[in-house]
Parts: structure tokens; C-alpha cells; sequence
């Protein structure tokens, strides 16, 4: 009787881990980029909340697995081989291109896909991995909108650039820089600072020494509202033009007025997008205001869990093959992979802070 019950017992809980489905979020959750990876997660939450009110998947019921990487290229690889040992099935995440990048190796090898809403280094996807994928752009896309912009709108003709010595800062940096000189201009500054770094004012001497027209800077928000408020107070006056790592309202807190009239590339504004407004509409009545990031956060979890359901598998080849070859409706609109597992559309638009908020710059009306 006694050996019954136990069989008993070890079928049960067969069949309990059976109906769970795991899936990894991995993004920095703690420091000083904690909000990003808390508006990834909670619009993947939202996308589970609402796979898991219509049933799961085959019975099984959804669960996210957080995983904080810290923003921390060492502590990216740890994050991945503990979501791997919790049995997950697919990973949405991460943010920074220096925690995809190595992570993301841990991952093929275990045979286990990602979607990151949002690194946008070419090495993400350049590397050959099938497995691979992120519903955002590349930089060597954004660093040539941008530096486009630059030329032909702005007619900017003394350019200095600064970056965060990061895989992602560094590397959008160098694509912006790539295309001036392949245009005949040459950046009048080009330094890079550490990610750490919150003292900027021997570094804003020496751009101002360089006189530009226009200063570019590859980073995150969190260095980038220090970085404007002193490069005010030094009395700094051209623009400063960046990437989609600064477009976060966390900026417009710590850089108060001296945010004002910033340029950032990023993609389309998801508000004047019908598909996107069930999502927005439900997301502000959860969480509030969303961030840039929760609506690809969103979007990667139902990409992922569109593809279990209907491969109906969670394995590595099977995922991947239906990855590369769907057209998913999303709440960005209609989204298809690539070969490498880039979005085949053209992504970025340039942004400007005005009146302390972000808006299109074709609405900005400047």
C-alpha cells in the first residue's frame, strides 16, 4: 500500500510540472536601470495574463520566470544557466546588447529560444545563431538614421560624439560616426566615458572646447540626465542627439529642463497605432503610464507563446523553423523575421523632447 501511495504521489507530481509552462524574462530588475526591465516584464505579464485567461497552452498554464541580470555582461550568463536549470522553454529578454550577446551563447547551446525586445547590437544576430531573434532594430540601422538626420536635416557640420565604452553605447556610437566619414565629415570629438561614470564636467569641457554643432551620445538613461543637466550648467548649448537607450521618462526626471529639445532615435510611436491601443488601453489600467519597452516586452511573449501553440512543441528547431517563417500580428503592427532573425521592416524614427515629453519630431513642429 505504502509503495502505491508513493506512485501515487510521484505521478501527481508528473503531472503538476507537466501543467506548468515556463518561460525566462530576463532584463536588469535591480539598479539603476531596474525600471526597463520592470516595463519588459510587465508587458510580458500582461501577454501570460492574457494566454492564461483563455486556457494556457494545451491545458498547461503559463508562468514567467524573472531572471536579473543587473545590466551586468558577467551576470548575464549566470542569469541564463539559472533560468535553463528552472526548465524554461524560451526567453524573453535580455535588454543590453553586452548581456544578449554572451547569454545568448548559454542559450543556443542549452537549445533554448529568445526574443530580446530590445537589443539592437548587429552581433545579436550576425553570429549564426538560429535561435536568436529580437522584435527592435539594429544599430548599424539606428546610428545611420540618425547620423542621416544630422546631415541633412540639421545640417550639422561639427559633430562630437561620446559613448559608454558599452557593447551597445559604443557600438550605436561607431555606426553614427561610421556614416558621417563615409559622408565626408569627420566628428570635431570622440572620446568614451564608463558606464559608471556620473561626473561629467572635465568631459563637457572638452567638447565644448571642439566647438560642435551638434553632440551625439551612445548610452542609457541613467547617465544620460546626469550628462544633460551639466552639460547645461557648463553652458553646452548645442543639441544633443542619441539612441533609444535614452528615451525613458526616467530621463526627463533627472535632466529636468536641460532635456529639452534632445533628439533620440527609436521606433514608431505604438499610440498612433490601431493594433496597439487594446494594449495600451489595458496596460494604463493596470500599471499606469507605459514605458517605451512594455509593449516589446508584449510583443516577444506573444510571438514566443504563438509559436508553442501552434508548433505544438517547445522545441528548439521546431520554434525557430515557425519563428522564421510567420507573419505574427502584433500590437506594433505586422512583424516577420528574417533569416537571422531580425524584423524585416524599417524600425526608426526620430523623437525630441518638447515641453518635457517625448514626441515625434514631425509633431514637434519645431
Amino acid at each position: 500500500m505504502k509503495r502505491l501511495v508513493a506512485l501515487i504521489a510521484v505521478v501527481l507530481l508528473a503531472i503538476s510540472a507537466r501543467a506548468e509552462l515556463r518561460i525566462g524574462v530576463a532584463a536588469p530588475f535591480t539598479g539603476t536601470q531596474a525600471k526597463i526591465g520592470t516595463d519588459m516584464l510587465q508587458g510580458a505579464e500582461m501577454a501570460v495574463a492574457e494566454w492564461n485567461a483563455r486556457g494556457g497552452i494545451r491545458g498547461e498554464t503559463i508562468v514567467l520566470i524573472q531572471g536579473d541580470d543587473e545590466a551586468s555582461p558577467k551576470q548575464a550568463p549566470v542569469v541564463a544557466r539559472d533560468l535553463i536549470g528552472k526548465k524554461i522553454v524560451g526567453v524573453i529578454g535580455h535588454f543590453n546588447s553586452g548581456c544578449t550577446i554572451p547569454a545568448s551563447e548559454i542559450y543556443d547551446e542549452a537549445q533554448v529560444v529568445m526574443i530580446t525586445p530590445a537589443s539592437t547590437n548587429p552581433l545579436v544576430t550576425d553570429r549564426g545563431y538560429r535561435g536568436v531573434f529580437r522584435v527592435c532594430g539594429r544599430d548599424d540601422q539606428q546610428g545611420t538614421v540618425a547620423a542621416k538626420f544630422a546631415l541633412e536635416t540639421l545640417k550639422a557640420k561639427r559633430i562630437a560624439i561620446l559613448h559608454d565604452k558599452t557593447t551597445y553605447g559604443q557600438g550605436l556610437a561607431d555606426e553614427f560616426r561610421k556614416y558621417l566619414e563615409k559622408n565626408g565629415v569627420k566628428p570635431v570629438y570622440y572620446a568614451g566615458v564608463p558606464a559608471s561614470e556620473l561626473d561629467f564636467r572635465a568631459i563637457i569641457s572638452s567638447i565644448k572646447k571642439a566647438e560642435p554643432d551638434l553632440w551625439y551620445f551612445g548610452g542609457i538613461y541613467d547617465q544620460g540626465g546626469p550628462l544633460l543637466k551639466q552639460a547645461k550648467q557648463a553652458g553646452l548649448t548645442a543639441p544633443l542627439m542619441s539612441g533609444d537607450g535614452l528615451i525613458d521618462t526616467a530621463l526627463l526626471q533627472t535632466a529636468g529642463p536641460a532635456a529639452e529639445g534632445t533628439l533620440l532615435t527609436f521606433g514608431p510611436d505604438p499610440a498612433k497605432k490601431p493594433t496597439a491601443k487594446k494594449f495600451l488601453d489595458a496596460y494604463r489600467a493596470k500599471y499606469g503610464p507605459h514605458g517605451p519597452y512594455a509593449i516589446y516586452g508584449y510583443d516577444a511573449a506573444n510571438i514566443l507563446l504563438q509559436a508553442i501553440e501552434k508548433t505544438g512543441s517547445t522545441k528548439y528547431q521546431a520554434l525557430a523553423d515557425y519563428l522564421h517563417n510567420t507573419e505574427f500580428q502584433t500590437a506594433m503592427g505586422p512583424l516577420r523575421f528574417d533569416q537571422k532573425g531580425d524584423i524585416t521592416d524599417t524600425y526608426y524614427v526620430m523623437w525630441v523632447v518638447k515641453d518635457g515629453k517625448f514626441v515625434l519630431y514631425e509633431d514637434a513642429k519645431l
